[in-house]
């Protein structure tokens, strides 16, 4: 992991609040980022879409993981696209670009065809992942999560339905020490789901 003025580690995991934020705008905390990372298994050279990146949280991490990489972030918004390159900028991550645009529609013109897709949302969630699957490199990886059982049960379906490969689901449950009063309080995390597999052809 390349390292930064503010992140001078070899590890990832980058505080939560050492990221600029905007109310409202998801941002992927430290212990999910973590799980998200591993499940990518990003390479030096690793080409990465992250299609609703939010607070970019995951390029700044991935950016830096992938000192010859290339990655992608989709975004919607022109606001939040401007706050993920102020993180990109703030960490001093160079190989992130930011493309402005609607997912699945605008896939189709982003520069590189992916080895690496990161999906943390979207709808149609479905043909959102037929799209991206048509684009991902043999041997390239998908990695998906969900917050609620419908995202669970249509993300599983699509994957039966894409013929995705070493198919792999973890649940998170974490607590995090906060202090709350003069009292110290474990605090549970929204738990969420991370689904991942392989395109082998």
């Amino acid at each position: 992991m390349s390292s930064s003025p503010l992140w001078p580690y070899a590890t990832p995991g980058i505080t939560d609040s050492m990221f600029e934020r905007l109310p409202g705008i998801p941002m992927s905390k430290r212990e999910i980022r973590i799980l998200l990372l591993s499940h990518l298994r990003l390479k030096p050279d690793s080409v990465l879409w992250d299609i609703g990146a939010g607070t970019g949280t995951i390029p700044v991490e991935s950016g830096m993981l992938c000192s010859q990489g290339r990655i992608i972030a989709v975004e919607r918004d022109e606001e939040v696209a401007s706050l993920i390159r102020r993180n990109c900028d703030r960490f001093g991550v160079s190989n992130v670009e930011v493309i402005l645009g609607n997912a699945p529609e605008c896939l189709k013109d982003l520069p590189a065809r992916p080895t690496r897709v990161c999906i943390e949302g979207g709808k149609p969630i479905k043909a959102l992942l037929k799209e991206v699957w048509s684009y991902l490199e043999p041997e390239g990886r998908l990695v998906a999560t969900a917050n609620n059982l419908e995202n669970l049960y249509a993300i599983s379906e699509s994957f039966a339905e894409l013929q995705v490969r070493n198919i792999e689901v973890v649940q998170s449950a974490i607590n995090r020490l906060e202090a709350r009063g003069n009292n110290q309080t474990f605090v549970a995390m929204n738990p969420i789901f991370i689904l991942s597999g392989e395109k082998l052809r």
